[in-house]
């Protein structure tokens, strides 16, 4: 169990710590000379039951509270140190809210110097103590007179202490390992390292971490719990992490940074947070107020924005986001404290709940929503009423890492739900089941209303589809959700067009006799220069007007493409001139290729290539630049799947190209 001390300067806090493990606090020259402590400061003391009490030991001058809350968070139990002879003080009202604001419950108030004050001074003090922890997270705390001159009552508090630590439950160590580093230093023959209090999970010798926020790879080599050398720490423990890495120096690593699991590295600068002001603030807070904010072992600049309708007004709370003037790596549902930019006072404190919230419309009514289902402690009742709230999908991922969970438990997360999982990507975004069959029942309702409407269209676009739909998914995540709805079986994915799987589009007999005979025409050895709609008509016999007819109709079932002005090509010589193209980008120089060379392989003229490739080009196929071309890997299944691409052999395919129809050829 960690046990920090709290309490006015004076009071007698190092002596106390001295007194129950025999351990100097202070350690610094300044701090035995001038008779105060400046930083923190450690001790340990072993306990019946093998286990070992962490003091960590606080100044109590107002100029270093922000040294105090550097060693504050990840404590189990408060030491409250209050002097008989001086009573309560305006330090031990500032570290008793600062208790509060990071949820420390369990303490006990040590009444020091007892030797010197009357048993009716002792009375009142106990009695103004008990008022004052009243409506505190230490309301009903023990009071224990000590005098640590006589020995009065220490043994008594150090077995209070002993039996509190077989009781106390260790928060977070089924989570992923997260350690807030309070002091760096180097060894001679050991090197860097980092010592802090293990906020969540479990670390090992050998184990890969990062530093965060500055996103520096780290190994530990060795490591200390409690002062003495383990082979792993705990969430709890008092760890010193002897840390190997190529940018790994004490010039590297600061107090306030993070040692972490490497797949919780995602610092953040903006944070969506529930704050409460204490009572004792004169007045509220006005929008973009600056403070300093206070988290683990950090400390950053940060402005204030109020959410609600209302001002934050002293004694209230109300959600609030943090702007920081730097990013700290922080987890949801992390106690924070704010203080003025004087630290001179401790404003208030509570609890983050988004750690990637938007800049932009932030107090609408879905954000509120957002945030209320973010403030659930439990980890599954807050994601199902995530998957509640606008915009209905979330990373599962995303979730699981900013709240830190075992990896056990990420996985298993949308199953305790009952959600469905889109892969995109990396990502894992889930929808709940009862939103997803909601959503697929719409789909397939729009699917059904566009194919009454337009019985002879082979399907609707893509993009069109998911602009109809609510929610309105990103394309990513609606491309996974098409994909597993027709995996499902309930619709067909015809390149850029969606249909029902049970949608057909039939031609006429008169029609498919004549398609039939267009159809020849445009494929075999003249399916790279198909003949346009006025020397079909002229071939079957028949009349323009109803050949262009024909060739849209077919056209919208997915047969052929127009790919200029009356001249179509069939879908299938359409998927082997992207091969094509594809082929040629492969092959040459930086990906790129000419009209020419692309012409030479299909063998039909330059004013034909030049009309496929801007075909290409309008639908973003190919990117032009110049007279050279690239491929877009996104849309090269735009018409289907591809195939090898056909080389016709030539009886010289080493000659030179002809040179009729190319941009320097001109005629005698």
């Amino acid at each position: 169990m960690i046990i920090g001390t709290a309490g006015h300067i004076d009071h007698g806090k190092t002596a106390l710590v001295k007194a129950l493990t025999g351990v100097e606090g202070d350690r610094l020259k300044e701090e035995k000379a001038r008779g105060i402590t400046i930083d923190l400061g450690f001790a340990y003391l072993p306990v019946a039951g093998g286990r070992r009490l962490g003091f960590i030991d606080v100044p109590g001058h107002e100029r270093f509270v922000h040294t105090m809350l550097a060693g504050a968070t990840g404590i189990d139990f408060a030491l409250l140190v209050v002097a008989a002879d001086d009573g309560i003080m305006p330090q031990t009202r500032e570290h008793l809210a600062i208790i509060d604001l990071l949820g420390i419950r369990r303490g006990i108030v040590a009444l020091t110097k007892s030797d010197i004050a009357s048993p009716e001074r002792l009375a009142q003090v106990g009695a103004e103590i008990r008022a004052m922890v009243a409506e505190t997270s230490l309301e009903g705390a023990d009071v224990l007179p000590v005098s640590v001159i006589t020995g009065q009552g220490v043994d008594h508090l150090r077995n209070r202490l002993a039996a509190a630590a077989g009781v106390t439950p260790r928060s977070g160590a089924d989570r992923r390992f997260r350690l807030a580093i309070d002091r760096v230093f180097t060894l001679a023959g050991i090197g860097v390292v980092a010592t802090g209090t293990v906020l969540t999970g479990t670390v090992g010798v050998g184990d890969r971490v990062r530093i965060s926020p500055s996103g520096l790879a780290a190994r530990v080599r060795s490591l200390h719990v409690q002062n003495e050398q383990a082979e792993s720490g705990h969430a709890g423990d008092r760890c010193a992490l002897n840390l190997q890495g190529e940018e790994i120096s004490k010039g590297a690593v600061h107090r306030g940074d993070m040692v972490l699991d490497p797949g919780l590295h995602a610092p953040t600068d903006r944070i969506d947070a529930k704050l409460k002001l204490l009572p004792s603030e004169s007045k509220g807070l006005r929008q973009w107020f600056p403070v300093r904010l206070h988290h683990a072992s950090a400390e950053v600049g940060a402005h204030v924005v109020l959410l609600g309708e209302a001002a934050l007004d002293p004694g209230t709370s109300a959600d609030v986001q943090l702007v920081l003037e730097r990013p700290i790596a922080a987890a949801a549902l992390d106690r924070f404290v704010i203080r003025d930019t004087s630290a001179r006072r401790t404003m208030g404190g509570g609890q983050f709940l988004d750690l990637r919230p938007p800049a932009r419309r932030r107090r609408t009514p879905e954000r509120r929503a957002l945030r209320a289902a973010l403030s659930l402690s439990d980890p599954r009742h807050a994601f199902a009423a995530l998957l509640e709230t606008t915009p209905y999908f979330h990373d599962a991922g995303d979730f699981a890492r900013d709240r830190a969970l075992a990896l056990a438990e990420r996985e298993s997360l949308p199953a305790a739900v009952d959600a469905i999982i889109l892969p995109v990507d990396a990502n894992r975004i889930a929808v709940s089941r009862s939103r997803w069959n909601a959503y697929t029942s719409a789909l397939l309702s729009a699917l059904a209303a566009f194919h009454a409407q337009y019985p002879d269209l082979q399907g609707i676009g893509r993009e069109k589809l998911r602009l109809l739909l609510q929610p309105r998914l990103p394309a990513a995540v609606f491309a996974a959700a098409l994909q597993k709805v027709a995996r499902d079986h309930a619709v067909a994915l015809d390149g850029a067009f969606i249909r029902l799987a049970t949608h057909t589009v039939r031609l006429t007999p008169k029609d498919e006799a004549l398609w039939h005979a267009v159809e020849s025409l445009l494929g075999g050895a003249a399916e790279y220069r198909p003949p346009r709609v006025r020397d079909i008509a002229a071939l079957t016999g028949q009349g323009e007007r109803d050949i262009r007819r024909l060739l849209k109709l077919v056209g919208r079932l997915g047969f052929v493409d127009e790919v200029a002005i009356d001249h179509f090509f069939l879908r299938s010589t359409v998927r082997q001139m992207v091969a094509i193209a594809a082929d040629l980008a492969d092959n040459w120089e930086n990906g790129t290729f000419t009209a020419a060379q692309f012409r030479d392989r299909l063998d039909n003229g330059r004013k034909v290539a030049i009309q496929i490739l801007e075909f290409f080009d309008r639908h973003g196929v190919t990117l032009s630049r110049g007279d050279q071309r690239r491929m877009n890997k996104h849309r090269l299944d735009l018409f289907g799947p591809l195939t090898s691409p056909q080389r016709h052999d030539r009886s010289d395919p080493g000659r030179e190209s002809s040179p009729v129809g190319r941009s320097d050829f001109k005629s005698e």
